[in-house]
């Protein structure tokens, strides 16, 4: 039996995406240059490389359905990449980018056969790296996600917004305790 499968997966990263959107959107676009160090992504870099980093492994395994990267040119992949996150030059155009590119990549991840799941696929010749599962590629966007979210809810402390989560969780802890149920 599975126990987290597809529909799990799209499900949670619809989640992660719409934590990821309510930061785009409680930083203030006049903050979207702010960036921690000199050699660190801008807020709207990193808004913008999330979102197009989305929509390029949809491309990969919805629409070339690759299952090797033996050879892949990743340098023309990144500077792909790099001129497709630079179209996006508003707070409006991230955000549209970050909502479209996550519903089609959840969706996509929602559709895929259990057997297709189990595909491996290659990243080179030999064993180092060791061939990946469909899946965990797939759990590789997600986590790719996360880790990014993690520093802009940093960026958001480092100028002065309380992140939203941590709201929310200031909001129920401080919210009275339910009364208790009469004869309980």
């Amino acid at each position: 039996m599975t126990y987290y499968g597809n529909k799990e997966l799209a499900e949670s990263f619809r989640t992660v995406r719409k934590n990821t959107i309510a930061i785009a959107e409680d930083i203030p676009e006049t903050q979207y240059d702010f960036r921690p160090t000199p050699d660190s992504r801008s807020v709207a870099e990193l808004l913008r490389h999330i979102a197009v980093s989305t929509s390029a492994h949809f491309d990969m395994y919805a629409v070339k359905k690759m299952t090797s990267f033996v050879g892949f040119d990743w340098r023309a992949y990144m500077e792909e990449a790099q001129q497709a996150e630079r179209r996006l030059g508003t707070k409006a155009q991230i955000l549209e980018a970050l909502r479209s590119s996550g519903e089609v990549w959840a969706s996509y991840v929602d559709s895929v056969p259990e057997a297709e799941q189990a595909r491996l696929i290659t990243f080179s010749e030999g064993a180092v790296p060791p061939p990946k599962s469909r899946f965990e590629t797939f759990l590789s966007v997600k986590e790719h996600e996360m880790h990014h979210r993690g520093q802009l809810m940093v960026i958001e402390r480092l100028i002065g917004i309380v992140p939203h989560l941590t709201r929310e969780r200031q909001a129920r802890m401080s919210a009275p305790p339910p009364a208790k149920a009469a004869g309980a």
